[in-house]
């Protein structure tokens, strides 16, 4: 199963970081990279930007509006991601908890949908060409 572990900072986990030497922060999150890519597990992942250089569509009106950033407050945003392969979701919170972070971080863990889950749509026409999209290597498996 495919977990996808979404880090979540607060304004206190934020602060906390600025005293700290960033090749420290970077020496520690390739570590904890490097022991999920040995143990087989780790299948992507990345870090943002800052939120100033994101921006939001928004779906609520009949055109879409598309606001930049800064938006929402900071612990409703995220920072990054890792995608696991995980044989249950117990190995997930394994290793989400080995993440090198620190007070006011969290992780949100979910799983990734796969093919199971749309049993019930097995014939339909988008179901069966997101399998030939992965198979031929358009969509990461």
């Amino acid at each position: 199963m495919k977990y996808m572990l979404i880090m979540r900072s607060s304004a206190e986990a934020i602060d906390a970081t600025k005293d700290v030497d960033f090749e420290t922060i970077i020496n520690a999150m390739g570590a904890y990279n490097e022991s999920m890519i040995k143990a087989g597990v780790m299948l992507g992942g990345d870090g943002l930007t800052d939120p100033k250089e994101g921006f939001v569509v928004d779906f609520s009106a009949e055109k879409p509006i598309i606001t930049d950033g800064p938006y929402g407050e900071v612990n409703e945003l995220f920072n990054g991601f890792w995608i696991i392969e995980a044989s249950s979701r117990e190995e997930a919170a394994e290793w989400a908890s080995r993440a090198p972070l620190g007070a006011g971080s969290k992780l949100e863990v979910r799983r990734i949908t796969d093919e199971s889950d749309f049993e019930q749509f097995a014939d339909n026409e988008y179901i069966q060409k997101e399998k030939e999209w992965r198979g031929d290597g358009l969509l990461a498996e």
